[in-house]
């Protein structure tokens, strides 16, 4: 496909608070309202994206939402040595217009009570933004018997910084806003 200003895109490398994670911004939208994590190369069955990255031997996780993809390398490599080759890689991906993820099929809406719908509120305006910004996003999978379960993904996964996240910031909240919550927990992802 011939690069022409309709599909030309930039692509710009953003440090994360997990060192081993480096966050890719494109200027072109990847994956709007919805996000994909990857911790295998197996997992990877609907995206080409991710699968192309995987076949790369220092990516240990793929994360895609919005306008950017987060990549996760293993400590042999040192990102100095891959920004370059990756920034090349997603701005040709892009602009030739190959595929980012398969589309899910729709679920049918959960029935929820009013305590999991604040939780979810709140995780949507004040903590999605902020954990998006480090290149990684937080889900919320359940509420039993006073204790939120949450899923860390993306740069998030495995970050040294996300446990103190977590406890200092989204559990004080939730407990401060949400009587009932008494601790919020992070799912193994």
């Amino acid at each position: 496909m011939e690069t022409t200003a309709d599909n030309f895109v930039t692509i710009y490398a953003e440090a994360t608070p997990n060192p081993e994670s480096m966050k890719f911004v494109s200027s072109k939208m990847l994956l709007p309202n919805d996000s994909a994590d990857f911790r295998t190369a197996d997992s990877a069955t609907d995206s080409e994206l991710a699968k192309a990255l995987f076949e790369m031997p220092f990516v240990k996780g793929v994360f895609i939402m919005n306008n950017f993809v987060s990549v996760t390398k293993n400590n042999d490599y040192e990102w100095f040595d891959l920004i370059p080759d990756l920034r090349q890689f997603f701005q040709e991906w892009i602009q030739e217009g190959k595929s980012i993820v398969s589309p899910k099929k729709e679920l049918t809406p959960e029935q929820e009570g009013e305590v999991e719908r604040k939780i979810r509120q709140l995780l949507e305006d004040h903590v999605r933004p902020a954990v998006e910004m480090d290149g990684g996003a937080i889900d919320f999978k359940s509420f039993q018997n006073g204790i939120v379960t949450v899923q860390m993904k993306g740069s998030c996964s495995g970050c040294p910084s996300s446990t103190m996240t977590l406890k200092a910031g989204i559990e004080n909240l939730l407990k401060r806003m949400v009587p009932e919550v008494q601790s919020v927990e992070a799912e193994a992802g």
